[in-house]
């Protein structure tokens, strides 16, 4: 199962983002915009997620991916089981998420560099 030091690991270096706490929930930004929340619990995380492509991702695959709460789905949003994701999944999931917050040129200037994590 990943864990929250996974998920801080995998935000780790990336431009523009940082952590803040919100009523007792962490979550990640870039500005002011939300682009990864982890549940109370630690069991799932909700993370920017192109909204036309949300449902087939969930039918897809129902195990891993479920519907946001109803006042967030007019958001680019989707919830991840943390238990039904490695390492590997959780930081192209993150870095997708964060791609639809930066500025294209900062995502291209990270992407790019030899040494990202």
């Amino acid at each position: 199962m990943v864990e929250l030091s996974d998920i801080r690991a995998a935000t780790d270096g990336l431009p523009r983002s940082y952590e803040v706490l919100v009523r007792d929930r962490i979550k990640f930004r870039v500005g002011q915009i939300v682009y990864l929340a982890v549940a109370p619990d630690e069991r799932s995380m909700g993370i920017a997620f192109p909204r036309d492509e949300r449902d087939a991702a969930i039918a897809a695959e129902p195990a891993k991916f479920f519907r946001p709460v109803p006042s967030d789905e007019r958001y680019q949003w989707i919830q991840v089981h943390l238990d039904a994701i490695d390492r590997t999944e959780l930081r192209e999931l993150v870095l997708d998420a964060w791609q639809l917050c930066v500025p294209q040129r900062v995502a291209a200037e990270y992407l790019a560099r030899p040494h990202r994590k």
